[in-house]
This record gives structure tokens, C-alpha cells and sequence, in this order.
């Protein structure tokens, strides 16, 4: 039984939540493997739409990392990077589609495995949409307590 690498992303905020134009500082590591078992890395910081419709993607940010590229030859080891966030699309949270922004690193092995993780977080401060029956209903409320 062998055990699966292990990749861990780190944020330089615990809240996740960041500005347009704000930079972004985040660290990986790779943890449960050789070095030498690791073929290539690759670490993006990107948008998906989730929702109704057609899914859109887009890649802010992309580095693709190779043992030749390190003077060591160990990707294993923790890897920070930075990056300035653009001014959109903001993150959004509604009711047909949102918006989600995410760091993604992926893990190719020699043997032809790869592995994923995404830490997701926001961009910008959009309020989620409220279904307007909602809205109607909190309304009335407000006005029935006045």
C-alpha cells in the first residue's frame, strides 16, 4: 500500500478575502514523497463559474515547475509565490451563477499520477444575491414590526 502525496497551500491571510489590486502571497508543499518521484508542478491562481449554463474558466496566474528548474532538484520543498490580483471579475455568490476564485497546485508524478488542491478565496466584497421573495419577505416583516 502506498500512501498519496500529500499538497499543502497556505494564504498569506486567514480570512481569505482579498482587494482588486491587493497581492496575493501564497506557499505550497509537498509532503508523503521522494523528490525524485515528482515529475513537474504546476500552481495557478484562477476564476470558474459555477452555475446555469456554460462554465467559464481563466487562469490569472501560471507556473509550471521542473526538478531542472531548482537548483537542488527537490520541488518537494515549500515554494512561495505572489501575485497582483486584477480588478475583476469579483467573487460573487448568486442565485444562476457564481463566480469563485481558487489556488490550484497539481502534482504530476513519474509514474503518471497526478494530484490536486484547491484553496479557494474571495475577491472583492459583493454581498451573495437574495432571492427577491426573500427580500420581499424581510421587507414586510420590517414593516409589520414598525
Amino acid at each position: 500500500m502506498s500512501i498519496e502525496p500529500k499538497i499543502e497551500i497556505t494564504l498569506d491571510r486567514p480570512g481569505r478575502t482579498y482587494l482588486p489590486d491587493d497581492e496575493l502571497i501564497a506557499s505550497f508543499e509537498i509532503k508523503g514523497t521522494r523528490p525524485s518521484d515528482v515529475q513537474a508542478i504546476e500552481a495557478s491562481v484562477l476564476w470558474y463559474t459555477e452555475g446555469t449554463g456554460e462554465e467559464d474558466l481563466a487562469t490569472h496566474d501560471f507556473r509550471r515547475l521542473l526538478p531542472i528548474d531548482r537548483n537542488d532538484a527537490d520541488l518537494t520543498k515549500r515554494r512561495k509565490f505572489q501575485t497582483r490580483l486584477p480588478r475583476s471579475p469579483l467573487s460573487y455568490q448568486g442565485l444562476i451563477v457564481k463566480i469563485r476564485w481558487a489556488i490550484r497546485v497539481r502534482l504530476f508524478m513519474q509514474q503518471g499520477k497526478e494530484y490536486m488542491e484547491e484553496v479557494p478565496f474571495h475577491l472583492g466584497d459583493l454581498e451573495p444575491a437574495i432571492p427577491l421573495a426573500t427580500k420581499r419577505s424581510s421587507r414586510k416583516s420590517a414593516d409589520d414590526a414598525a
